[in-house]
């Protein structure tokens, strides 16, 4: 009887070993594909990962461009025409071989007068105007700039551009500013005034007695001095 047991228990256990070891068996090609699995798949996640990264840091100078160029754009817009002038002369003034500048807006252009001094030969002012108009354009504001280097057309811009900064409306100076930009050009443009009004009925009534009684006065002046031409 004992040895019929002891038998008994030494035939389940060749036939767990060998239930065992058929398990085993059949387990490993799971294993083995999985491992393929992994070692095929893994490359392609990490490549993927590199690329979105990529993407992700690529698409951040965009943005920062965006936002550069929308706050050169209200500065822009929110400069008055003072603080164009006043920036447009110390751009020119900066040029080598200008002693002086002076500067004057009309709406969307500027008038730009240098002082070269008296004794140099037009090749040589020519040279400087160009200089000047260089420097000019790389500024948002210069694009417009129209450049004057006559002495006495200087002095006109530089006495206009003192008498807007105490006050003075730049209407009270369009008969002037386009007899200035008429000796540099053979056409004055057809929008140099538009987006500044001329000085009309209403103009006047918002002018106090002496300001308007010296513009009148101006007025008169200038156009006595075309007929006499």
């Amino acid at each position: 009887m004992g040895m019929a047991v002891i038998q008994h228990m030494k035939t389940c256990i060749k036939i767990e070993g060998h239930l065992q070891t058929k398990e085993k068996k059949s387990r490993w090609p799971i294993m083995k594909r999985n491992c393929w699995l992994a070692v095929f798949f893994l490359p392609l996640l990490i490549f993927s990962g590199c690329t979105f990264g990529n993407d992700h840091e690529a698409n951040e100078p965009n943005r920062s461009l965006v936002r550069v160029k929308n706050t050169v754009d209200e500065r822009v817009e929110n400069k008055s025409g003072q603080e164009i002038a006043r920036r447009l002369a110390e751009i020119a003034d900066r040029v080598p071989n200008v002693h002086n500048a002076a500067a004057i807006v009309v709406g969307k252009y500027a008038i730009v007068g240098i002082d070269v001094g008296a004794n140099m030969d037009a090749s040589r002012v020519g040279t400087i105007k160009y200089s000047v108009a260089e420097a000019l354009q790389k500024d948002p504001y210069g694009a417009n700039a129209i450049i004057v280097a006559d002495p006495d057309l200087y002095t006109r811009v530089r006495n206009i551009g003192r008498q807007i900064d105490e006050g003075r409306p730049v209407q009270a100076f369009m008969n002037e500013i386009a007899d200035i930009v008429g000796r540099v050009m053979p056409e004055v443009p057809s929008d140099l005034f538009e987006t500044t009004p001329k000085p009309t009925e209403e103009n006047d009534g918002q002018l106090n007695e002496r300001e308007e009684r010296q513009l009148n006065e101006q007025q008169n002046k200038q156009s006595n001095e075309h007929l006499n031409r």
